[in-house]
């Protein structure tokens, strides 16, 4: 007896992974988890929308000094496989001069629209569908930077993330 076995291109295959993108809105295959970065843009505390993204942050963070920036990005996280599975932990921007930022801690349990590392059941997208974020204008999680105004000059900034010391990372060049 025969038995042939047809593999779709790509279909497992580490190599035809995507795990970097040049701009965002692309989808990045990392950990078995597909990502998309909905939006990035300069957060100002003075408005009220960017405001009510702040609940939850220490108030030293939502006055940037001077010389600084809030930006935010918005990420959308899908799990298309049968099993759950632990979504990046850790983000940083850096920008050409190796600047590194990371984020903003707020607290999860008020603030609705923040990204939260978490598991992310079997074919499910988070933000869920039900939740705020999942019903806002990006639909996504929000992470918010303060960054450096200088840094706005040393581009691309890139967005890197990743579950775990030693785990995939996945890197978005962030349209600034």
């Amino acid at each position: 007896m025969l038995v042939l076995i047809a593999v779709a291109p790509g279909c497992g295959d580490p190599e035809s992974q995507v795990t970097t993108a040049e701009t965002e809105g692309l989808y990045l295959d990392i950990g078995g988890l597909k990502y998309q970065i909905q939006m990035s843009r300069y957060l100002n505390p003075n408005d009220t929308e960017d405001r009510e993204y702040l609940i939850g942050a220490p108030e030293s963070a939502k006055k940037p000094r001077a010389d600084e920036i809030l930006f935010g990005v918005w990420v959308r996280v899908q799990n298309t496989s049968d099993a759950a599975r632990r979504a990046a932990d850790t983000w940083e921007i850096r920008d050409t001069q190796d600047n590194i930022y990371r984020p903003i801690p707020i607290q999860t349990d008020i603030n609705p629209f923040v990204y939260a590392p978490q598991t992310v059941p079997p074919n499910t997208v988070v933000p869920l569908a039900a939740t705020a974020a999942g019903q806002g204008p990006t639909q996504g999680l929000l992470l918010i930077f303060r960054i450096k105004e200088d840094s706005l000059q040393n581009r691309p900034l890139e967005l890197r993330f990743s579950t775990g010391a030693n785990g995939q990372v996945g890197t978005y060049n962030l349209d600034v």
